[in-house]
């Protein structure tokens, strides 16, 4: 009996120490970097369904047939139609004005970048200054779109905020590898203040803003300006950042098929940035794993049917974990890009009033 007993002890220790092996490397596989896991396939009908208005602007995208981004060269890339040219085609199709939103004055210059002068447009509304400054990045996956692709956004921002917006063009990969497209944004951060009484604007009185991986260079930024006791800018609008790189967040599976940003994009936007796909984990290109205390106040803005919208919501939750104050909201029947669409899609002027108020309240304006 004492033996029977002793050969189930042994048969017992055994099958636990199986077990607590298998945990444990469950345990390391969960740990790996989310950017070299195979992405999770999508659920058929598990996208949310556009708002009319959204949808309008993705049929008038589709009906000008682009090639999937992923499967192109960056040159070929850049050469597609974009949700910009999406919009001024179902203007056409209505029979309405291409007019773009008029502001004050309208002036195309070239600035100090961290490895020689850059294009800027700078955006002054109507009035009398000295007004705020908010210093906007585009986007396009810091490889395609220019500050001409965004102009609607800029546009939009100068009126809604009351501020000189001055729309800055980066260096873009693959020409140019990670940093640059940063170095370059933080380099306009500082030729803001430096010019801003020149351009009649208010030095103290700065702001980033931006939109996908121009979010992310503006939230750079500001943690470029924290770290090296620069000023800070007084507040900064993320609209859907690029913040991580997971491609199995909740987003990534549900919009794996969406347009204009599908899954399938985002590893070939950071091949072509990066230097080496482990740089995807960097604080700088991953926020959500970032120091993200001492940051300005912060209006983020996620839309429904984004890939990046999990990661942007998250970026919203460890900000104010870090005791940033932020107005998050997300968009429901939004698509990525939906930010500069405001002459079509309703929801996007209520965006751009949610940033332009956050930009109001941190400038002291009304």
């Amino acid at each position: 009996m004492l033996k029977l007993t002793k050969t189930r002890m042994v048969v017992s220790l055994t099958v636990a120490a199986i077990l607590i092996s298998a945990l444990t490397l469950t345990g390391t596989a969960q740990r790996r970097d989310p950017s070299t896991q195979k992405p999770a396939p999508a659920p058929a009908g598990m996208m949310k369904r556009a708002d009319p208005q959204m949808q309008a602007v993705l049929d008038s995208l589709a009906s000008l047939n682009p090639k999937p981004i992923e499967s192109l060269t960056p040159e070929e890339a850049r050469r597609q139609p974009t949700i910009a040219d999406a919009v001024k085609a179902l203007l056409q199709k209505r029979g309405q004005p291409l007019t773009p939103e008029p502001v004050g004055k309208v002036e195309d210059r070239q600035i100090s970048g961290a490895a020689g002068q850059i294009a800027a447009r700078i955006y002054t509304p109507a009035g009398t200054g000295p007004f705020p400054i908010v210093v906007y990045f585009h986007g396009g996956g810091w490889v395609i779109a220019t500050i001409d692709t965004y102009d609607s956004s800029a546009r939009a921002l100068t009126n809604a905020a009351g501020a000189i917006v001055i729309s800055v063009e980066y260096r873009k990969g693959p020409e140019n590898k990670f940093p640059a497209a940063h170095e370059d944004a933080c380099a306009a951060y500082r030729w803001a203040l430096d010019n801003a009484k020149a351009l009649g604007g208010d030095p103290t009185k700065v702001a980033v803003a931006s939109e996908s991986a121009g979010g992310n260079l503006a939230a750079n930024v500001s943690m470029m300006a924290r770290d090296r006791k620069a000023q800070l800018p007084v507040h900064q609008v993320l609209v859907y950042p690029v913040a991580n790189n997971d491609l199995n967040s909740p987003s990534m599976v549900e919009n794996a098929n969406a347009r204009p940003l599908n899954r399938a994009m985002l590893p070939w936007f950071l091949g072509h940035y990066l230097k080496s796909q482990s740089e995807s984990g960097n604080p700088m290109i991953a926020l959500v794993k970032a120091d993200l205390k001492g940051l300005p106040t912060t209006t983020l803005i996620t839309a429904q049917i984004d890939p990046l919208r999990s990661e942007g919501q998250l970026l919203a939750e460890r900000l104010s974990a870090a005791g940033v104050r932020v107005d998050a909201r997300n968009y429901d029947g939004g698509a990525h890009e939906f930010f500069g669409t405001g002459a079509v899609v309703d929801k996007a002027r209520e965006a751009v009033a949610q940033a332009g108020m956050g930009l109001r309240a941190a400038f002291g304006n009304k």
